[in-house]
């Protein structure tokens, strides 16, 4: 994701925090790296220069002395890029009862896989969530919303026989009653012609919508702004949903576009996975690409991964010192739809710097797909009592060969397991740890202490 100008931030902070004094030329150096990744990322030109200046302008500011001069630089760098973004993180406010989402946006936008990235947010947060999907135009928009709804277990309603947009609303709009939050998916077209704009304005006028989010993708770059206009003029949209940001250089260009238009960036779709999807925060998106981490980021993920439904049957497992391979299965599947290693990494303060070779972290995810193929060839007596594997190892064998991995294998799944059982059952107040609290630190070197020397991936 806008990797080029990620590196280029990175080396024009730690220009200004290697030199020995900020001269002109280094401000202009500076500066000049930073237009040119902007440029490369498709901002607008006008945007880049008038940054430029500003930037320029501020620090020739002969008040600013010595190292004062160099952390006034930094923060400038560093408020200027987020101003650039939007400034602030914008949420959705859900509302008491409920809450209708009506997704705009049209052909190739990413509309349908946005509407179950959407609802499984939501979902996965305890909400109670449905999807309708009123694209009477596109029979396979029903179909691949219907497939993602069972795939995401959301309840879904379509009906490729309606071929009236509010009529097919109307039919299960009692239905849709019963449901927290309600997002729906609607018909785009090449363009926002007349017809796409009547279609919307009745739909809305019907459905009454709390939000209107159009969904842009990333690749289209500065035309975002052109389309946000026209929706927001014709359509009176709330905010913006941007789709792809982890397929093109052309990123910065929708999202400085979005946010010249008035039309906060709500989310953004980080791959095709359903949970990689994240609230758009500009502060936290270039904290990331420098490199610093982005907590906030990383616990989003976490609510995105793991239902608040399981979460609390593994709690209870726990406090009966229960806990099998099924549950460490789940664990690492939870892991799995976080995304990439890399990409948590990159969220985790410290580590978004640290030069992990891309190798190893593609060894780890191979190794715990592994594990999760021989949990699936285990008995369930070998599930739930581990043990006697290591006693007989004929076990081993059989289940090495049934899924394609190696007793050698198997064995380090047996130790991350008693290790990992160790941890989530014998650690005090683990279970009846606030998880947005986390741990102290207190507790936090305990466990580093005891756990550390034996965690090996």
């Amino acid at each position: 994701m806008l990797e080029k100008f990620s590196s280029v931030l990175k080396k024009g902070f730690d220009k200004i925090a290697g030199a020995i004094f900020i001269d002109k030329k280094t401000i202009e150096a500076v500066v000049k790296d930073l237009q040119r990744a902007l440029i490369q990322a498709d901002v607008n030109v006008h945007l880049v220069k008038e940054l430029g200046d500003k930037i320029k302008k501020e620090v020739e500011n002969e008040k600013i002395k010595g190292i004062e001069k160099k952390e006034h630089l930094t923060k400038l760098l560093h408020d200027e890029i987020i101003n650039l973004l939007g400034k602030e993180k914008h949420e959705l406010e859900l509302k008491t009862k409920k809450t209708k989402i009506m997704l705009l946006g049209l052909y190739g936008a990413g509309k349908t896989t946005t509407t179950a990235k959407l609802a499984s947010y939501y979902s996965k947060r305890g909400k109670k969530t449905a999807m309708i999907s009123l694209d009477v135009h596109r029979p396979a928009a029903q179909d691949q919303l219907k497939q993602l709804g069972e795939q995401t277990k959301i309840t879904t309603f379509t009906d490729k026989t309606e071929k009236n947009a509010i009529k097919l609303y109307e039919k299960f709009k009692d239905k849709l009653n019963d449901f927290e939050v309600v997002i729906i998916d609607t018909a785009g077209r090449h363009d926002l012609d007349k017809e796409l704009t009547k279609e919307i304005k009745e739909l809305t006028k019907k459905i009454k919508p709390d939000y209107k989010i159009l969904t842009i993708q990333a690749d289209i770059g500065q035309t975002a702004k052109l389309q946000a206009q026209e929706f927001q003029k014709s359509c009176d949209i709330n905010g913006v949903i941007i789709t792809r940001m982890d397929s093109t250089a052309k990123a910065g260009g929708a999202l400085t576009a979005c946010k010249e238009t008035n039309a906060p960036v709500f989310f953004i779709g980080t791959g095709e996975k359903i949970n990689e999807f994240e609230t758009f925060n500009p502060k936290s998106f270039i904290s990331r690409m420098l490199g610093l981490g982005d907590l906030e980021g990383l616990l989003e993920k976490v609510q995105s991964a793991v239902d608040e439904k399981s979460q609390k049957k593994l709690k209870n497992k726990l406090e009966k010192g229960n806990f099998d391979l099924r549950d460490l299965q789940q664990q690492l599947k939870s892991m799995q739809g976080m995304g990439s290693l890399s990409k948590i990494t990159e969220m985790i303060p410290g580590l978004g710097k640290a030069k992990i070779p891309e190798n190893l972290l593609g060894t780890q995810e191979d190794k715990m797909k592994k594990w999760g193929f021989a949990i699936d060839s285990m008995t369930q007596q070998e599930i739930e009592n581990p043990e006697i594997m290591e006693k007989q190892t004929q076990r081993l064998q059989r289940i090495a060969k049934g899924s394609g991995t190696t007793t050698t294998d198997i064995r380090q799944l047996l130790k991350q397991y008693k290790m990992l059982k160790e941890m989530m059952t014998g650690t005090s107040n683990l279970a009846d740890m606030d998880p947005s609290q986390g741990l102290s630190q207190k507790q936090m070197q305990k466990l580093a202490k005891k756990f550390g020397k034996k965690m090996k991936f």
